[in-house]
């Protein structure tokens, strides 16, 4: 067994992966960033919008940026569409934005390393790959997504996930709106249309119990669209993963001696009624990359730190989010109403009425 050391192991070179891993390297830590898949950004599981705010985090976003957004369009069960304006956002290139941060990560100094999947972490403190490799380091950050090997080495789950399915199609006519289908049909989740140019993504998130249905469910809603004169018939990709939905796990523990902090959806950050995650992995990797060089040089409160700021960022709109989910659920096995529908969505003022205030775990 080969043995590599460094100051900090970053699993995963996602959005958070790698901006965790480039904030550590630019610090001045010796960083190793480990990912399963052979490149970056492949293959694509992301619906691809992201809000203009994120800008902001990532100045470069023009780059991978294929059409803006301007408003969505919420359609509940045949109703016309209830306009939600304005709605500033992007239709991104998933796969270059990911191999752009990967990119960065590696220029400020991270050794990127790829095809290489986590086995476990043992009582030595040594974190074990499939491939043989074993790495010791000072600090780990898991940012491997919903079922995140670091996050299960330290008792730290996902329990609660939607499952989602996606088909890329060509779209008939430009459109410059995010379309959202709000059925009882689509038990815990909702269907989409995203444009991105000359194409289209249509896809459908469910509740883990319903997955049975996302496939056929899926068909119909393309269906709909193709009779409607929207998109074409041949479907040009497939995908699908699973999103937490289940709020913030604890973001710092010890696997043995050593610290594990967890970012982006590995840390329960995605959107517990959109899904949206792409800006909370950002946000979060660069802060939790920050935190770890931090406690490296010397600093013993930054990891708290990094659990008190995601806390401050996150945690009133995830509290929101679970309690409109948790919700429409409860209106199950029977049928939500129209108006319950609109009042679980965040495109209606319903949505963001006051809710009792948010009570997080702490981190043990």
């Amino acid at each position: 067994m080969s043995m590599e050391t460094a100051d900090l192991v970053v699993v995963g070179l996602g959005p958070a992966g790698s901006c965790a891993a480039a904030e550590a390297a630019e610090a001045g830590a010796r960083v190793i960033a480990i990912e399963a898949r052979a490149a970056a950004g492949t293959p694509v599981q992301c619906a691809e919008f992201v809000p203009a705010l994120l800008e902001q985090e990532v100045p470069s976003l023009g780059f991978v940026a294929v059409q803006s957004i301007a408003r969505m369009l919420n359609y509940v069960e045949a109703a016309p569409p209830d306009e939600t304006a304005p709605f500033p956002g992007y239709m991104i290139d998933r796969g270059r934005f990911d191999r752009l941060l990967a990119e960065r990560a590696a220029a400020l100094g991270a050794d990127c390393r790829y095809g290489r999947r986590v086995a476990g972490v043992d009582a030595d403190d040594v974190l074990h790959a499939t491939d043989g490799a074993a790495f010791r380091a000072g600090a780990i950050i898991g940012a491997d997504g919903p079922r995140s090997r670091i996050g299960g080495a330290s008792g730290r789950v996902n329990s609660a996930l939607v499952e989602t399915r996606q088909i890329t199609v060509a779209l008939h006519r430009r459109h410059d709106a995010t379309d959202i289908f709000l059925r009882a049909a689509y038990p815990g989740g909702y269907g989409w249309l995203f444009p991105k140019g000359r194409l289209a993504n249509i896809g459908l998130g469910l509740a883990s119990h319903a997955r049975a249905g996302l496939r056929p469910l899926l068909t119909a809603l393309h269906a709909e669209l193709v009779a409607a004169g929207r998109v074409g018939a041949a479907v040009r990709g497939l995908t699908g993963g699973a999103i937490p939905v289940g709020g913030r796990l604890p973001a710092v523990r010890r696997i043995g001696g050593v610290p594990a902090l967890l970012a982006g959806d590995a840390a329960g950050l995605a959107n517990p009624v959109t899904g949206a995650g792409i800006a909370s992995a950002v946000q979060s990797g660069t802060l939790a990359g920050a935190a770890a060089a931090s406690w490296l040089g010397g600093n013993p409160a930054a990891l708290d730190a990094y659990e008190e700021e995601l806390a401050d960022t996150f945690d009133a709109a995830l509290h929101r989010a679970r309690a409109r989910r948790a919700g429409l659920l409860a209106a199950y096995p029977g049928q939500p109403t129209a108006d319950a529908l609109r009042a679980g969505w965040v495109g209606y003022p319903q949505y963001w009425a006051a809710t009792a205030p948010a009570r997080m775990e702490k981190a043990a």
